[in-house]
């Protein structure tokens, strides 16, 4: 298991700064974004596909400061009403797996998307509740008619180039916690499976160790991100945690996205880790800085500092002790 970083909030350096910048913390594996939400600063992805020597300078790169890429981002709405966007949405994710294979990259990481409630509807609908009853309909009709015959044809792309698709359980996207994201997996095959983001799932009240459990013993957690969230009960108790304000508005937020370490302690990351390493997950833990409250570069180092200390470098040993 080693510490990864999604190098989005280092898209001003450049490719060669961050890195050195990353290695230098002690960083194994980064992240990168070729599309979609999380941009292409450090890679294009469509210079890449077509030159193999961007390729090449890519690997000698990597070599040059001891990374790996855990994965390529490319996190959009593929389900989008609008046609164009959902078009461009598409092309990212099937180009970022066709990268992913010439990279010999194992995973992309993404959204599961969000389509209208209805044919003709033009913005996308997250359905949270089964009443009044045409809201039931309104989600039979996302999974049945859009989501599934949509993600049934990527995951058989996919799984021709040999890379897994890892869905970030998101609000505002379809799949948004554990048994949506097995419901599609079981849909479509099994290089669908989850980007295990935390983050989202604290403030829905999810059990994150149980998340680990449930996923992790069906082998549909391909990708980890380390991402903290704390909930201010001062102002969920008021409000809820369904949380409209935007994300700069600190003060007045029932829940912001936190550094490691900010919103739970370091014995919590610590059984985060060891659940992981329960259910045979040994890649990455990309870090994903969203803390309103501090830098990137102070975030990030904070986080790799937690995570250093809470990550096994090492196979276990025989237990001895046991026989």
């Amino acid at each position: 298991m080693d510490i990864g970083v999604l190098t989005v909030p280092l898209g001003e350096e450049s490719i060669e700064d961050a890195f050195a910048y990353l290695s230098g913390l002690g960083v194994g594996a980064v992240e990168l974004g070729v599309g979609g939400f999380p941009g292409e600063d450090h890679v294009d992805r469509e210079a890449h596909l077509a030159d193999e020597s961007k390729r090449a300078a890519l690997a000698d790169l990597l070599d040059e400061y001891d990374l790996r890429v855990s994965a390529l981002a490319t996190h959009n709405n593929p389900l989008h009403p609008d046609d164009d966007r959902a078009a461009e949405a598409d092309r990212e994710l099937r180009e970022a797996i066709e990268l992913a294979d010439l990279l010999g990259v194992d995973t992309v990481t993404c959204f599961s998307g969000l389509p209208a409630g209805a044919p003709g509807d033009s913005t996308p609908n997250w359905i949270t509740a089964p009443w009044p009853t045409e809201h039931a309909e309104a989600h039979e009709y996302q999974w049945e008619e859009v989501a599934i015959p949509y993600w049934r044809d990527l995951a058989e792309h996919a799984d021709r180039h040999g890379v897994d698709v890892a869905i970030e359980m998101h609000p505002n996207m379809l799949v948004y916690e554990p048994t949506g994201m097995l419901a599609l997996r079981e849909a479509t095959n099994e290089r669908v499976g989850a980007n295990f983001d935390p983050s989202h799932l604290y403030w829905q009240g999810i059990d994150v160790t149980e998340a680990i459990r449930f996923l992790g013993e069906r082998d549909a957690i391909h990708h980890v991100h380390a991402k903290d969230t704390k909930v201010y009960e001062s102002n969920a108790r008021i409000k809820g945690v369904l949380d409209t304000a935007d994300y700069t508005e600190d003060p007045d937020r029932s829940w912001l996205f936190r550094s490691i370490g900010y919103g739970h302690g370091e014995g919590h990351w610590k059984d985060v880790v060891s659940t992981l390493r329960m259910v045979g997950y040994e890649g990455a833990l990309s870090i994903e800085h969203e803390d309103s409250l501090t830098s990137p570069n102070e975030g990030l180092e904070k986080a790799v500092d937690v995570l250093s200390r809470a990550v096994f470098e090492t196979q276990p040993g025989d237990a001895y002790w046991a026989e």
